[in-house]
């Protein structure tokens, strides 16, 4: 199937990509995409008139982060077709074409998985481990298994992006995409890309810290699409506190040694783990019926068409 390259945008957060913004939209301009929207989160260092010298349209983002360059994004773009991916030069546009295949084939979304073929050079030790552990994490808490839900590299419908309902102003947009994408129901293709070594400015991610932040979005976002792992794992910690105390007054109580207020604490940790464990299982329980009321009014409604 070929691409319509005119009906593609290439979208591109950027902030101080001065070192490689330039040849990234020329390279993109080479292939023979036209539209290309750089959202520049106001650097100072010139990305911005390099990417226009470039040719292309570069936007200024009135919020701060990479969420809210997206958020802005998705009420400029006016072409049914995006591509999305960083300004730093670690996603190669040779790949472009092989993202957007799945998108005039009927997928909503596609992923880019930079873990396929992970190059240790882009990925340190500490950086491949914790994506994994993540990745691991977001199959736990969403079901589904997007293989790299981190991904910079992302293809989309102009319908699907505005389907979502994106609130995360920084690097949690990603997560919070994979989530909605999922919680909507879009079709999902992850396709494998390469990831090379960020040639131009140092990273603005710091491992330890984003990654609590993305662990802690990842599980924020489950409570309202898998509220039975949300509310369960609360209510499991609770309860399996309980239980290690009720083993701890046991053995007091046999050695004739009474604990009487861990006994009452005992008992209520117990009592408000499985409380707050069936709150899960209530939740999921009516978000399984929203769903197939959901589907029911999609199946009654007629094909929308691209925008």
């Amino acid at each position: 199937m070929e691409i319509e390259k005119d009906q593609v945008c290439i979208l591109i957060p950027t902030l101080n990509e001065a070192p490689t913004i330039r040849d990234l939209v020329r390279a993109f301009r080479d292939r023979g995409y036209r539209r290309i929207l750089v959202m520049d989160g106001n650097s100072t260092d010139g990305t911005a008139a390099r990417a226009e010298e470039a040719g292309a349209e570069v936007r200024l983002q009135s919020g701060k982060g990479k969420g809210n360059a997206v958020i802005e994004a998705a009420g400029i773009i006016d072409l049914p077709y995006v591509l999305m991916l960083d300004g730093d030069g670690t996603y190669l546009p040779e790949d472009a074409e092989k993202m957007l295949l799945p998108l005039f084939s009927g997928f909503d979304h596609v992923i880019g998985n930079r873990l396929a073929f992970p190059d240790s050079r882009a990925f340190t030790r500490l950086n491949l481990t914790g994506n994994h552990l993540i990745n691991h994490f977001f199959r736990l808490a969403h079901g589904r298994d997007l293989s790299d839900i981190l991904s910079g590299y992302r293809a989309f419908t102009l319908r699907s992006l505005r389907e979502m309902n994106l609130r995360e102003a920084g690097f949690e947009i990603e997560t919070e995409m994979a989530v909605q994408a999922v919680n909507l129901n879009q079709q999902i293709a992850v396709v494998p890309v390469r990831y090379l070594e960020r040639p131009g400015t140092p990273t603005k991610l710091h491992p330890l810290q984003d990654g609590m932040r993305i662990l802690s979005a990842i599980y924020r976002f489950a409570k309202t699409n898998n509220p039975l792992f949300y509310f369960g794992l609360i209510g499991a910690c609770l309860t399996l506190a309980g239980g290690v105390l009720a083993i701890y007054v046991l053995v007091e109580w046999l050695n004739h040694i009474e604990h009487i207020p861990l006994t009452i604490l005992t008992v209520l940790l117990i009592m408000v783990g499985i409380e707050i464990f069936m709150f899960g299982v209530i939740g999921d329980m009516l978000l399984a019926f929203h769903r197939e009321v959901v589907r029911e009014i999609q199946r009654m409604q007629p094909p929308k068409k691209p925008e």
